[in-house]
């Protein structure tokens, strides 16, 4: 299997200190090789920080990678900038965007077997001429395909949540949810659930928009409307789904064991849980895709960069299920 490849994120955040952690944790963590594109001063700066003694070596090929990444971390490329973790600026959001970038089209050639992107900045990025929402959108656009084909999961050891719309105002939210939406991504959440993590009669459980899922139709008709129809589809064809659900009944630790992942009707109703539960292993994980991209489910934190406190498990754990996924679908063909 080709190495993973790394994003370096926006320098000025945690993205570089915690991928140098996670390649000083990689046996530990069993971590498939990886390599990151451009910042090699940016991350030998990080390492410093956190008090690191690693070898970091310039490559020019990813094929370079397996005889390498036992006594050093891959760098591909020379772009770089100077390090200054804390402040964001225009120079460092231009390397973020090369090497989210050149890490791209590496997966999409073949030479790395998945993404793990680094934390970025959306708006230091479209200062830079990025024009995507995010970056589930980009690879979207990037791998031939629709937004809405691309589905955003996050995933941790406590519970797995799909946001059926993402990067919204939450007024916008009854208006964009449709019977065909539910059931387009119900379907791809399911699919790779059973290619991706090797579970082959996945169950999944919906939850209701409105508080005690509508009760009824007394706080709103989206349950019945839209909602439990596009349920009772899923069911005619077979998937083994529930709901609508009360959101705040769902997340449980008893109503957990009943399902392998939850949708949810907007952004925040499936972060906020899986980020409570999970914040230090939560992982974003792209579905839908034909290639695999993951990566932590947290932000720059750029008050923090270069202090020593960011905490790697999240990268680590993007970088282990990059891996697996990968492997997973190498071996389904």
């Amino acid at each position: 299997m080709a190495p993973l490849a790394v994003s370096i994120g926006d320098p000025a955040g945690i993205g570089p200190e915690i991928i140098v952690e996670s390649w000083a944790r990689r046996s530990e963590a069993g971590l498939a090789p990886f390599f990151v594109v451009g910042g090699k001063g940016v991350l030998e700066a990080a390492a410093r920080s956190r008090r690191l003694a690693l070898d970091i070596a310039l490559i020019d090929d990813p094929a370079e990678v397996p005889g390498l990444f036992g006594r050093a971390l891959p760098v591909l490329g020379r772009e770089d900038v100077a390090a200054h973790p804390g402040q964001p600026d225009e120079m460092g959001a231009a390397l973020a965007l090369q090497s989210l970038a050149e890490a791209t089209r590496c997966v999409l050639l073949g030479t790395a077997s998945a993404i793990v992107t680094a934390p970025i900045a959306k708006a230091q990025l479209a200062a830079v001429g990025f024009e995507h929402p995010g970056q589930t959108e980009f690879f979207a656009e990037v791998c031939g395909m629709e937004a809405d084909q691309a589905v955003m999961m996050l995933a941790g050891p406590s519970l797995r949540a799909v946001p059926l719309t993402v990067h919204c105002a939450l007024s916008e939210v009854s208006g964009r949810l449709s019977q065909q939406l539910i059931e387009r991504r119900a379907r791809i959440v399911a699919r790779a659930l059973a290619t991706d993590f090797g579970i082959a009669a996945p169950r999944l459980a919906v939850c209701g928009l409105n508080p005690h899922a509508g009760e009824g139709g007394r706080f709103g008709n989206e349950e019945a409307r839209i909602i439990a129809p596009a349920i009772e589809t899923l069911r005619g064809e077979g998937f083994d789904i529930t709901g609508p659900h009360p959101a705040d009944a769902l997340f449980t630790p008893r109503a957990r064991q009943t399902y392998d992942a939850a949708l949810a009707m907007y952004h925040d109703q499936a972060l906020v849980p899986l980020k409570a539960l999970d914040f230090d292993e939560g992982v974003n994980v792209t579905l839908g895709l034909p290639i695999v991209r993951t990566s932590p489910d947290h932000g720059t934190a750029f008050d923090i960069a270069g202090k020593g406190l960011a905490d790697p498990g999240a990268m680590i754990a993007a970088i282990r299920m990059a891996g697996q996924i990968a492997a997973n679908r190498s071996a389904h063909g």
